[in-house]
């Protein structure tokens, strides 16, 4: 029985190690993500400006991709 509650041991701390890397994976994502919406959000508002600029009627941003 020893050696069965030292597999389960050695066993928890392998998964509990792994869970712990993935939730650092997962945190990173996170903030890959914000700084990338963020990114796009910013290029399409420059791109909106550009357009109405250049005397656009509808913003870049709202239109309609021309696929639908």
């Amino acid at each position: 029985m020893d050696k069965r509650s030292e597999a389960l041991e050695e066993a928890m701390a392998h998964l509990t190690r792994v869970v712990d890397d993935l939730s650092e994976v997962v945190a990173r994502q996170d903030a890959e993500i914000a700084r990338l919406t963020r990114r796009v959000e910013a290029l399409l508002r420059a791109a909106a400006e550009r357009e109405l600029d250049a005397g656009g009627s509808v913003p870049v941003a709202d239109q309609r991709p021309p696929h639908w």
